[in-house]
């Protein structure tokens, strides 16, 4: 059934028009002079530290958060923040420790740092590995993940024609080039962060109302905290012989404080680091204004959960307590990436179109930055150099953006049946689990190649390859093959009729061998590297006002950790 109504379409497709003709104006600009590859794929360093920042939240914080993570809220409550808030910690490291080495060493793509440290076979299969896992992975859940969620609001068959607009959205951003995409996120940003504040708002005035307090907020809080005092803790206990599968489930996704000590670091340092989709709004800038950006986007992650976590505990709440059954469970089937839908539904008309277009410039902002880190990608790091190594500089934008289009068409392919099964996993947990397979290996090359000099080439393609092997192994065959308790891990039931690790600890595993794999084998080579990178410690130094900015915000999370324990 559509829910919207017809002040609903019209603020939404003012917002097209108005970001479209925004982004059309930026692009004729940037035509008065000719576009070469370092303006279409890093703005030519013309981007701002609020923009730099502002485009970084607005391609983080895509559907697979606005949806995926309502969805953990509503299942896992607020556990499910420690993404956001490692994040902000992860972003302070990123500033400080590893911008200063890749701006030293003119890095513009994760493959040429690989190249510039390592040797071009590591470039060659980093770059096939993130190819894949952002096609098939990365840009598939999120169009996914936004589809189903628009197709919600707007009823009917709906899917599929939006999978589409969405798609086209996307290239009309992403054609640009990232002068385009990041001016542009500036405005998604905002039109997201205020709709996702007022979809926040409405849902606690819901469960205010829910439980007769009138419309008051801080009440609705209260009374939320109250009634799902399971759903406020930030960490899951152990399961023991008596837990029941739905608690197994939540340790398997989340599990308690080993994933502290293992996977939650890998995945916010390697996500924030040590990822072209991520870094590229940083590396055409000064060290300066990308520090500054930097430490503005950890700013706003903190804060990120009142967007997209609270909606889906507050759905969570409403539905325990007999509303929303209808929207969170179409088909008579509940579906945990339904609970941000399900609040919007009820929006009084003009806020859901609102609402809808703070969605929309989510998932737009994640598949055009997506899609042009895709294009970076090939077009830099596999087109120029094995393809056309003469390709002149209009040639190549071209086929950048060539390859956004092929990229969008496969992922609209695997979108149309949910060929990937993402709608069985749930979405935030199918990207963070998939991720997984590779993060722990590419974060160990990254790391080791910044600090230890000595780390080979010959280490590197070991550990790329070895740590996608250990992933698969703990992932998938570790419980069969040596029993589900070990000293390394403890498998536990999956309710499917198998044992599984929790991948957040699997990921720490295969991070931790990965690193004795590439240590000894570097150590076996020369005591020499002359491709290390020079480091000295004024690298590091920040100012005072970075500083201070860094001290505000793990101060927030320490507060935040000891109210939530």
């Amino acid at each position: 059934m559509n829910q919207l109504k017809q002040i609903d379409y019209i603020i939404f497709f003012l917002y097209f028009i108005g970001v479209s003709s925004y982004g059309y104006w930026i692009y004729k600009r940037k035509q008065t002079t000719k576009l070469d590859t370092k303006d279409f794929f890093l703005a030519e360093g013309s981007l701002t530290w609020w923009a730099i920042g502002a485009s970084m939240i607005a391609s983080n914080i895509s559907a697979e958060q606005f949806i995926g993570m309502s969805g953990n809220g509503f299942t896992f409550g607020a556990a499910v923040a420690v993404y956001e808030w490692f994040a902000a910690i992860a972003l302070i490291i990123v500033a400080v420790w590893f911008m200063p080495i890749y701006l030293k060493n003119h890095i513009y793509t994760m493959p040429q740092f690989l190249k510039t440290r390592y040797n071009e076979t590591v470039s060659l299969i980093m770059a096939i590995f993130w190819l894949f896992l952002y096609v098939f992975v990365n840009l598939t859940s999120i169009l996914f993940l936004g589809a189903l969620a628009i197709s919600t609001l707007v009823g009917g068959d709906s899917f599929h024609p939006i999978v589409i607009g969405l798609s086209l959205f996307a290239i009309v951003i992403t054609l640009g080039g990232m002068k385009v995409i990041g001016y542009t996120d500036v405005i998604q940003v905002a039109v997201l962060i205020i709709g996702g504040l007022v979809t926040s708002y409405i849902a606690l005035t819901l469960v205010s109302q829910k439980f007769g307090l009138g419309n008051d907020v801080i009440a609705g809080f209260s009374a939320m905290m109250g009634d799902a005092d399971d759903h406020f803790h930030m960490i899951f206990e152990k399961p023991g012989p008596n837990t029941s599968q739905v608690d197994i489930n939540k340790y398997l996704t989340l599990p308690g404080l080993a994933m502290y000590f293992a996977g939650i670091w890998i995945v916010n340092l390697n996500y924030w680091g040590c990822n072209q989709y991520i870094t590229q709004r940083a590396l055409g800038a000064d060290l300066k204004t990308a520090r500054t950006g930097i430490l503005f986007a950890a700013l706003l992650k903190i804060f990120m959960p009142l967007i997209v976590m609270l909606p889906g505990i507050a759905a969570y709440v409403l539905y325990k307590n007999g509303s929303l059954q209808n929207e969170m469970a179409p088909g008579g089937k509940l579906l945990a990436d339904n609970a941000y839908s399900a609040i919007l539904s009820f929006l009084p008309n003009g806020l859901k179109g609102l609402s809808m277009a703070a969605l929309t410039a989510a998932i737009v902002a994640s598949l055009a930055g997506k899609a042009n880190s895709i294009s970076t990608i090939f077009t830099l790091d596999i087109y120029q150099k094995y393809i056309k190594k003469d390709a002149s500089q209009t040639q190549l934008v071209w086929v950048g953006r060539i390859t956004i289009f092929a990229a969008m068409l496969l992922s609209i392919g695997l979108t149309w049946q949910d060929a990937l099964g993402i709608g069985r996993e749930g979405g935030f947990t199918f990207i963070q689990k998939y991720t997984g397979y590779l993060s722990p290996a590419i974060f160990a090359v990254f790391i080791l190649g910044f600090f230890w000099k000595r780390t080979t080439g010959a280490a590197a393609v070991a550990g790329i390859l070895g740590g996608f092997g250990l992933a698969v192994l703990f992932n998938n065959f570790a419980p069969s093959l040596f029993g589900n308790e070990t000293l390394l891990y403890t498998a536990y039931p999956n309710g499917a009729g198998g044992y599984e690790i929790p991948f957040l600890i699997c990921m720490g595993w295969a991070f931790f061998f990965t690193v004795l794999l590439m240590v000894v084998i570097s150590l076996v080579g020369p005591a020499i590297n002359p491709k290390a990178f020079a480091i000295d410690s004024s690298m590091f130094k920040l100012a005072p006002s970075a500083t201070a900015l860094a001290v505000i915000i793990l101060l927030l999370i320490t507060v935040l950790y000891v109210r939530l324990w």
